[in-house]
């Protein structure tokens, strides 16, 4: 897929149409179409000659590929300047695709069904900033509401208001005033998406010393949001030239970028901003699934994916969920579906080297390309699996900052349930872990197997229940049954 943007061109392939589909391949360049077009109302020349040199080398590349489905789409500035279709017909004829230019309708909803995909349950409003506009979109617990598009993008609001703060200030301000639904987003959630924005998130990561870089579900307040857009709109370009993680290419559009933020939240006023990494390219591929594959949980759907692909027997996620489940605290303590997750991924680091394991498999867990969960649980999922492998993390600035004591209690326990199960199945057999049962009990921790079984309760399995129970503050003991033991 081949996003033609107001600001930049994308190229991004995905390895198929799932729910969990990775991307292969990224590679973006900014070219600045946009620029200029509300003086001209044309493409910008330069932009122009940019943009057509570098998809023809996006299109060759896609085909070296073998991508079996190639999508060009064209935005914005290709849709509101006169020479749009002049652009276009160099386009098809240079590269033998056909460009498909979306309405403001169209770019919308598409922006905002990725939100949704990546935050199945987002409920607020979404904000997509391009460089030519900004769409606006209401979302009601995961469904698109009333949206609109606003010639707001800051390639061309720079434009517009001659390079002026305070007429881009009275720009933006008409503009909004225009949606008489924004009112409605009071107090819920506001979903950043847009290069522009990401790297607003960046600059805030870098200011507080955030020990997770990964935008995708990132959160600041309100509050938060207004002072960081107040600073950086007053910044001048030398200043944000030295600040770490800013494209230089964005630092004479990144002002005003943090202006159209500082205004629409003073409008708005949602209760916090969520900076999504998953906009118009994944809600257009998400518009193209069944509508099984659309209800599907990504996050689950990620982890069975990784889960049928690593680990030794085939996915264990399901029966690990079912055996581990007597220990686990109530639901509403503690997530169900992201407990099933990190059991299905349980066993990503069998390949390491053994000395390594826990700590290979930590980071890798921190920073997989998975979305539907937040920060706290991609920590919390990391600490489990860590302790799943033996590990005993030392205090970790991101465990610290980004998950509490008794999170951090259920994430090792959970990890150490895992352990004892992968000893007790010989690596992930789950079938012999249903001639075993856990049980919690309020003074003790058991451990039941048929009386024809108990050659499975061996050295190991006895280290790992009692490391087990001192998490769970209970003695443990070893219980022979006459019959199954998880009757």
């Amino acid at each position: 897929m081949v996003d033609i943007g107001s600001n930049s061109i994308r190229l991004v392939v995905f390895d198929g149409e799932t729910r969990a589909a990775q991307v292969v391949f990224n590679e973006k360049v900014l070219c600045g179409l946009g620029r200029g077009l509300d003086e001209s109302g044309q493409l910008h020349e330069e932009g122009v000659e940019q943009a057509l040199a570098n998809l023809n080398r996006f299109v060759r590349l896609a085909r070296a590929m073998a991508v079996g489905e190639l999508h060009l789409l064209a935005t914005a500035a290709v849709r509101d300047a006169s020479n749009g279709p002049e652009f276009c017909r160099q386009v098809e004829q240079q590269c033998g695709a056909p460009v498909r230019v979306l309405s403001g309708e169209e770019e919308a909803k598409f922006s905002a069904s990725g939100v949704v995909a990546g935050t199945p349950e987002a409920d607020g409003m979404m904000g997509d900033l391009g460089g030519g506009s900004l769409e606006l979109v209401r979302l009601n617990e995961g469904k698109i509401g009333a949206y609109g598009t606003l010639p707001l993008g800051p390639v061309r609001l720079i434009g517009s208001a001659l390079g002026d703060r305070e007429s881009a200030r009275k720009i933006i301000d008409r503009h909004l005033t225009s949606l008489p639904w924004l009112n409605e987003i009071a107090g819920k959630r506001f979903y950043a998406v847009g290069g522009a924005w990401r790297n607003l998130a960046r600059i805030h990561m870098e200011q507080t010393h955030y020990p997770l870089h990964i935008i995708h579900q990132y959160r600041l307040s309100r509050s938060e949001g207004e002072n960081l857009a107040r600073v950086v709109g007053r910044l001048g370009r030398r200043s944000l030239a030295t600040i770490r993680g800013v494209s230089r290419k964005r630092v004479e559009t990144l002002p005003f970028a943090a202006l159209l933020l500082e205004r629409l939240l003073r409008h708005a006023a949602p209760s916090e901003i969520v900076f999504s990494a998953y906009g118009l390219r994944e809600g257009f591929l998400f518009n193209r699934l069944t509508r099984t594959e659309q209800r599907k949980d990504p996050l689950i759907a990620y982890a069975r994916e990784l889960g049928t692909r690593e680990s030794r027997f085939g996915d264990p996620g399901k029966d690990l969920a079912a055996w581990i489940a007597p220990i686990l605290p109530p639901a509403e303590l503690l997530s169900e579906r992201l407990v099933r997750a990190i059991c299905h991924m349980s066993d990503i680091g069998w390949r390491e080297h053994p000395d390594y394991r826990a700590e290979h498999s930590f980071y890798r867990m921190l920073h997989l390309p998975a979305v539907g969960w937040n920060h706290r649980d991609r920590i919390f999922a990391a600490t489990a699996i860590s302790y799943r492998y033996g590990g005993e993390m030392a205090e970790n600035s991101a465990v610290e900052r980004l998950l509490d004591g008794d999170g951090r209690r259920q994430a090792i326990a959970l990890g150490l349930a895992l352990r004892l199960a992968f000893s007790i199945s010989g690596g992930g057999a789950t079938g012999l872990l249903k001639n075993a049962a856990l049980r919690l009990e309020p003074e003790r921790l058991a451990l039941a197997l048929p009386t024809g079984e108990v050659a499975l309760y061996g050295e190991a399995v006895k280290r790992r229940l009692e490391a087990l129970g001192r998490a769970l503050e209970r003695p443990v003991t070893f219980v022979a049954t006459d019959g199954a033991a998880n009757r």
